[in-house]
């Protein structure tokens, strides 16, 4: 072989790596139409490329993703890359009237996004209206090549999406509810992967989701709750389940069986296949620790089904844990702790800049069309503002100068102290002030959160997503949150990072995060009905000093309003 030659393959040998190290990712989404039966009974559903739940989008850490949407629908559309960072793309982030105008029927936007420094199970859906109930699919970010998991490899692995479905068409339900006042009708059935299972058995000829597995193997299932409005158990028959994983963070691994999991949030569980061959129950049902609230209670089912066993043997079950069963859920949100690695550290903030306090809960406020509602309607607030969305996306407003959009006084604490999780005082008001605020923070600026459930009308648990960041969940606890005592039990050594946590019922959650990524970021509960009644706001983050920490200007087919 001749010097020249040799020098080459060198050469090619090493940069080779840096060629494939990271790639761009084309997908095309289009929004439409799909008659779609389920329950014994056929409606139309909002759909991307006609499935449901959507396809499953693949990407590598450092990878580019380019996503064209094209929206045949009547509705206007937006779609969010749940979990994702976002580093200075806060125009690819999804959510309508916040980041973005939403797509017209007809028209088409490429979010454009670059996954940085992380991998994972996320997910991405819909960001306007109910239509993330049909609209949503699993978001699977790799390792770089050459990088193993922090866990032993797995032999296959398979997206779970848990999901609730509606017999009505679910625009239907929340339009009803939100002109009459009340609350909106829970869902006729909870689904795995798009099938309820056998809630209705006359409906035999739509059997639900199989799991098919060799025995001997160990299987990674990245699981997803994709569902508007409940929290879930999820657990299967004869077989534990080691939790490697949440929210696209690795966690120190634990063994339990049963995991409970809030919409938005996402959990990697490893399950290995050493029981006899057989078929095994797959359980879905719902987390409701709030006697007052209505849940569906139907339970999802799905079969772990063993190669070479015969469609004819009986399935082995499993009970699901009751629906009250804050023990379980406790037990499980407890063990999460961060892997804390050399190669994965946990950057817990400990200077804190920000110390803020947000009420979470509900209210009532006058509403004299709702006749249903004697003259009244539900909302939800946070540090009792109830989020007006603007018709101008805060970040276009935000970007251009545009005067009159929102305003920078979100309040840091709620504006009046009392026993939050008690209620409130005799004689007070159920009323909220309506609002389109946010909270500003400084370009690399630390902030502490608490999270503090209200009694009012009732305490309930609220799952809050922050877009943008991820955060620490340092310390939780029930009753009120106390500012002296409670931070002396603060985890700030491998506390779960996470970008969905669940506010207790009648307690608090503190979370740190630091505010380094630039643009406005919206935060709200991820139970819909809430967001709808208003229970959001946003963080505007300020560019830093020089192009690489300041928001990237706006793409040239970004939606108009």
């Amino acid at each position: 072989m001749t010097s020249w030659i040799r020098v080459l393959l060198l050469l090619l040998a090493c940069l080779l790596p840096a060629l494939v190290e990271s790639r761009v990712r084309q997908y095309k989404f289009n929004v439409v139409l799909r008659n779609t039966t389920r329950l014994c009974s056929t409606k139309p559903i909002v759909t991307i490329n006609g499935r449901f739940p959507g396809p499953t989008l693949y990407a590598r850490e450092d990878d580019t993703v380019l996503v064209k949407v094209t929206n045949h629908v009547q509705y206007n559309v937006s779609i969010h890359w749940h979990g994702i960072r976002q580093i200075r793309t806060g125009w690819a982030d999804g959510p309508a009237y916040i980041t973005q105008c939403p797509i017209p029927q007809g028209q088409s936007y490429v979010y454009n996004f670059t996954i940085t420094g992380q991998r994972g199970t996320l997910l991405w859906h819909a960001h306007i209206l109910w239509l993330r109930a049909t609209v949503h699919g699993a978001l699977v970010i790799l390792p770089k090549r050459g990088v193993p998991y922090p866990f032993p490899t797995p032999y296959k692995e398979v997206p779970v999406v848990l999901a609730e479905w509606w017999k009505s068409d679910t625009e239907a339900v929340i339009n009803e509810a939100l002109t009459s006042g009340l609350a909106p009708n829970v869902s006729d059935a909870h689904t795995i992967n798009g099938h309820p299972g056998s809630v209705t058995p006359n409906c035999s000829s739509q059997g639900g989701f199989k799991l098919s597995v060799e025995s001997g193997k160990t299987y990674l299932l990245r699981i997803i709750n994709a569902a508007l409005n409940e929290e879930l158990f999820f657990k299967i028959a004869g077989h534990k389940l080691t939790i490697v994983e949440v929210d696209a963070t690795y966690v120190k691994p634990f063994t339990t069986d049963t995991i409970v999991i809030a919409p938005g949030q996402t959990t990697n569980a490893l399950i290995t296949t050493n029981q006899n061959s057989g078929k095994y129950l797959v359980a879905a049902s719902p987390f409701m620790d709030t006697p007052v609230v209505a849940v569906d209670n139907n339970t999802a089912t799905a079969t772990l089904h063993y190669s070479g066993t015969l469609s004819s043997t009986p399935t082995t079950l499993t009970s699901p844990p009751p629906q009250n069963a804050t023990q379980v859920a406790n037990s499980f949100t407890d063990s999460l702790r961060s892997l804390n690695s050399k190669t994965f550290p946990a950057k817990v903030p400990l200077k804190i800049d920000h110390s803020l306090l947000f009420t979470v809960g509900l209210g009532i406020n006058p509403c004299p069309s709702c006749i249903a509602g004697n003259g009244s309607r539900a909302v939800a607030s946070i540090n009792n503002v109830t989020f007006v969305m603007p018709t101008i996306a805060l970040l276009q407003a935000h970007f251009f100068n545009t005067s009159g959009v929102f305003t920078t006084d979100f309040p840091g604490n709620p504006p009046n102290a009392f026993n939050y999780s008690g209620g409130l005082p005799a004689n007070s008001s159920l009323a909220t002030t309506n609002g389109t605020k946010v909270y500003r923070l400084a370009y690399n600026s630390t902030v502490q959160l608490v999270l503090q459930d209200t009694g009012i009308i009732a305490p309930e648990n609220h799952p809050v997503h922050l877009h943008g960041f991820n955060f620490f969940a340092v310390g939780k606890g029930l009753g009120n949150y106390n500012p002296k005592t409670d931070p002396k039990n603060f985890n700030l050594v491998d506390p779960v990072e996470r970008n969905t946590i669940s506010v207790p019922s009648g307690g608090w959650v503190a979370i740190r995060f630091l505010a380094d990524n630039p643009g406005v970021w919206f935060m709200h509960c991820h139970l819909e009905v809430h967001t709808t009644w208003g229970l959001k706001m946003a963080f505007l983050v300020d560019n830093g000093k020089g192009p690489n920490q300041s928001l990237l200007p706006p793409p040239k087919d970004l939606p108009t309003c």
